[in-house]
């Protein structure tokens, strides 16, 4: 299959790099402090924005500041080893413009950035929780960073691992592409299904870009 696209769009954590340990340790520990680890268990984690699951396991009143608990301690933690590149993520962001393509992460401006520079990522567009009203599955990420690009939606392709990034690049009129890094194929909605970034090939030319499975 060969995909054709004016714009490529990575979601961040489970697309480009990995920080699901650091993730699940850092939330596990914030969930302990204010006394909801049941209540926690039953949470969906992976793609959704801070503040979403803070609303949902706290009292208004307290979810500012239990927000930017949780920020500080993931930020702190990114030297522990909190993230790594995934396979496939830096050779096909260096065969990348820098304007052909953007991050759209669920993550605050300041913990993406912190993430993405550990491992030398430097987008020069990027879509962040901080910039939005509604999060994934709602498209508003997707169709924000296509206007920062100046490429209509139709032509641009959505990479992600999570069901809740697919639905908001299909909700946004996108390509949808798949990584099989955080969830199995049979849970992942998308035109194209792959194991990693690895996975693809990519070529640029005059009239955009072109995707295609490697073999």
């Amino acid at each position: 299959m060969k995909i054709r696209a004016q714009a490529l769009l990575f979601d961040n954590d489970g697309t480009l790099v990995s920080s699901l340990a650091s993730v699940d340790r850092c939330w596990a520990r914030w969930a302990e402090e204010y006394g909801i680890t049941e209540a926690f268990g039953q949470v969906e984690l992976h793609g959704r924005p801070a503040v979403e699951i803070v609303a949902e396991l706290l009292p208004a009143g307290v979810v500012q500041e239990a927000l930017a608990r949780i920020e500080t301690l993931e930020v702190e933690d990114v030297p522990n080893g909190g993230v790594h590149l995934l396979p496939g993520t830096k050779a096909l962001l260096d065969s990348l413009p820098a304007d052909r393509w953007a991050v759209v992460t669920s993550a605050t401006r300041r913990l993406a950035e912190a993430r993405l520079d550990a491992v030398g990522i430097l987008p020069k567009t990027m879509v962040t929780a901080d910039d939005i009203t509604r999060g994934k599955p709602d498209p508003e990420p997707y169709l924000l960073a296509a206007r920062e690009l100046g490429v209509d939606p139709a032509h641009c392709v959505v990479f992600e691992d999570a069901p809740a990034g697919l639905a908001a690049g299909r909700a946004a009129g996108m390509t949808t592409v798949a990584l099989t890094t955080t969830h199995q194929a049979h849970e992942l909605d998308a035109d194209l299904v792959v194991r990693d970034l690895s996975a693809l090939s990519v070529l640029v030319t005059d009239r955009g870009v072109e995707i295609s499975g490697r073999g």
